[in-house]
């Protein structure tokens, strides 16, 4: 049933996005509508009612570090790599989104499940939790440092308040009333679990259909054999690091496999969007989230489960 899940709110909504091309009567502006109700919509609900029953205890303590660490230790990578092999402000912020944000919520969930159940799945939600702050809070306002750069305004200073507190860090807000009500041991009314499952969905498909639209086989042809070096990062390079670190503070076999799972995951829907929202490069941003995802559904996921199910 998951995996049928996976299908419909992955598959379903690239196909029809990318349909929309052939059409007229929707352009860029109704698509570009449909990301910020994401961002301004349903990441600030999930996010708040998401944290108000996260389980702040000491076997999950490590895991926020690590959540960090699954997105700044492949992005840190690819940011000292995108200097020396891009020459254009837009590519380069758009590689470093696409190292950085790991597609944790849809694949990374139902993998860490089929392996590890319940246990792996509630590891995986933390990790997703936590991957949001670092997208708004770290990923977003570098991505609007390349996009001043790439408009030839490096000379003009950015404040770092309106960076942090715009409209599209609303699911900062989220998190912290979350989090507060969880501090508080307000209890989360049971109906509001069946309201967070209709928006996670309903988030997938207006997620989705922009990046299936925003695709063009002819563009990104030229990005896909200068992406052996990202999928380096994202599956060799940065689990070996994340791992290996993990490893000397965390015990439980079951976390531990969780984050190597994890921290392999391919390039998310959301360094698309962040190309899209900032004007980075859609091009690469699209043919990194293709590529990586077939790599990892037909070579890497399938040797994780062998060795880690085995």
């Amino acid at each position: 049933m998951k995996l049928l899940v996976f299908a419909v709110d992955l598959i379903c909504p690239l196909i029809l996005g990318y349909a929309c091309r052939y059409q007229k009567k929707l352009g860029d502006n109704f698509f570009n509508k449909m990301i910020l109700n994401n961002i301004l919509v349903v990441c600030p609900v999930v996010s708040f009612l998401s944290f108000w029953v996260m389980p702040i205890t000491r076997e999950f303590l490590w895991l926020p570090v690590m959540s960090i660490a699954l997105g700044f230790v492949p992005g840190a990578m690819a940011y000292w790599l995108a200097g020396r092999k891009y020459k254009d402000y837009r590519e380069q912020g758009a590689y470093v989104m696409a190292a950085s944000l790991g597609n944790l919520g849809t694949i990374g969930g139902i993998c860490v499940f089929l392996i590890y159940g319940e246990r792996g799945y509630a590891y995986q939600q933390i990790a997703t939790l936590f991957q949001y702050v670092l997208m708004f809070m770290f990923c977003y306002p570098l991505a609007r440092r390349y996009e001043t750069k790439a408009e030839g305004k490096s000379g003009q200073k950015v404040s770092v308040i309106s960076m942090l507190f715009s409209k599209k860090q609303l699911a900062v807000v989220g998190i912290l009333l979350g989090g507060v009500l969880q501090c508080a041991g307000v209890p989360r009314p049971e109906v509001f679990s069946g309201v967070t499952q209709i928006f996670i969905h309903f988030g997938a498909w207006t997620g989705l259909i922009p990046v299936g639209y925003s695709i063009e086989i002819s563009k990104i042809k030229k990005y896909w054999t200068s992406l052996f070096d990202l999928s380096f990062i994202k599956f060799a390079a940065a689990p070996a690091v994340i791992y290996g670190f993990s490893h000397l503070v965390i015990k439980s076999p079951d976390m531990l496999g969780s984050l190597l799972i994890l921290s392999a995951t391919p390039t998310a829907v959301n360094a698309v969007v962040t190309a899209r929202l900032y004007k980075l490069s859609l091009d690469l941003s699209v043919a990194a989230f293709i590529v990586t995802t077939i790599i990892f559904l037909t070579m890497v996921y399938p040797f994780l489960f062998f060795v880690l199910a085995g």
